[in-house]
């Protein structure tokens, strides 16, 4: 062979080592520029898997694998971000964020007893109480004219009512109120009032209204009548009903008819009751007297009585019946 030929043998060696050498290079340097990364993939069942990728970004990841990520599944690192540092994908089930109130510090301090006070044992009690009945007012027209006016023809008494309440008290406090019965100790007197004609009879004290068929008053005569009996005693009804029912005993019994045949007379007598003895009468009058003594003075006059006594003292003065802070004595 001649020189020429091996020379030319030679060289087509040194290309065809040298094109595979650069093509092999290639594919070295392809290789080592794609970066395959073992991705932990966790499941919101809790099983987990590990992948090999050449993905970074997480979607493409789950794509990559089939994994379908649900309306109630949350995934972290988020869809749309790439591949967090420690190349773990974490799939979990979306759970309501509850809000926590805010917990404020104080610099006081919580005593043992006041820690023992909010457990303290809820204390039932059943109360009784007496409550008002307001009367009505019934307004009656009796004028055939157009020249009219009013006149009561009986006085509003309001009435009482007894309740029972089942009361729950913790500490000292009330903290719970239930009625659970009640009683009508007094019915309420309702207050009539009659649209009549002008021209009726009347005294210098005003129309007057009668009462049981025995005694007439006019409003300012039963204002006196009321003030009277309060400043005598107005500490209750019954207390009230013990003096006018003593006034009343008076009027009708034919030992003290000398000062009079009605109460409002025997009221006015020298030196029996307060009306003669001082004025502190006089800064009860114009309804300054609770509603009782008001309906008591009217129960009287309609004919209720509440004892059989002529006479009364202080509590402390005098041996007898004890109704509302006066001893009675001396029946009729």
């Amino acid at each position: 062979m001649k020189s020429d030929d091996k020379a030319s043998i030679s060289l087509k060696k040194i290309i065809c080592i040298s094109i595979l050498f650069i093509f092999i290079m290639t594919i070295v340097v392809s290789a080592t520029s794609v970066r395959i990364n073992n991705v932990k993939i966790i499941l919101s069942s809790g099983y987990e898997m590990n992948v090999l990728t050449s993905k970074h970004k997480v979607s493409e990841i789950l794509d990559e694998n089939h994994i379908i990520i649900l309306s109630d599944e949350k995934v972290t690192p988020a869809v749309e971000e790439n591949l967090s540092d420690n190349n773990t994908i974490k799939i979990t089930k979306q759970t309501e964020e509850i809000e926590l109130p805010e917990v404020v510090e104080t610099s006081s301090e919580v005593t043992i007893e006041e820690i023992l006070e909010s457990y303290n044992t809820i204390i039932e009690k059943i109360v009784v109480e007496k409550v008002k009945i307001p009367y009505e007012t019934i307004t009656k027209k009796v004028a055939t004219g157009k020249s009219t006016q009013d006149k009561i023809v009986q006085y509003g008494v309001d009435g009482l009512k007894e309740v029972t309440y089942k009361v729950k008290y913790q500490n000292g406090i009330e903290i719970e109120k239930k009625e659970i019965a009640s009683k009508v100790i007094t019915k309420p007197v309702n207050k009539i009032v009659e649209v009549r004609n002008k021209q009726q009879v009347t005294s210098r004290g005003g129309t007057k209204v009668r009462y049981a068929g025995k005694w007439s008053y006019s409003e300012s005569e039963l204002d006196l009548l009321c003030a009277i009996t309060a400043q005598e005693s107005c500490s209750s009804y019954e207390g009230a009903l013990a003096v006018i029912t003593c006034a009343c005993n008076r009027a009708e019994s034919s030992k003290w008819r000398y000062n009079g045949s009605d109460p409002l007379s025997q009221y006015k007598a020298r030196g029996q009751f307060c009306y003669s003895i001082d004025n502190y009468w006089k800064r009860r009058l114009n309804g300054n007297y609770p509603d009782y003594v008001k309906r008591a003075v009217v129960d009287a006059l309609n004919g209720k009585r509440n004892h059989n006594y002529l006479s009364f003292r202080s509590a402390g003065y005098a041996s007898g019946v004890n109704i509302g802070g006066n001893v009675y004595f001396s029946a009729m």
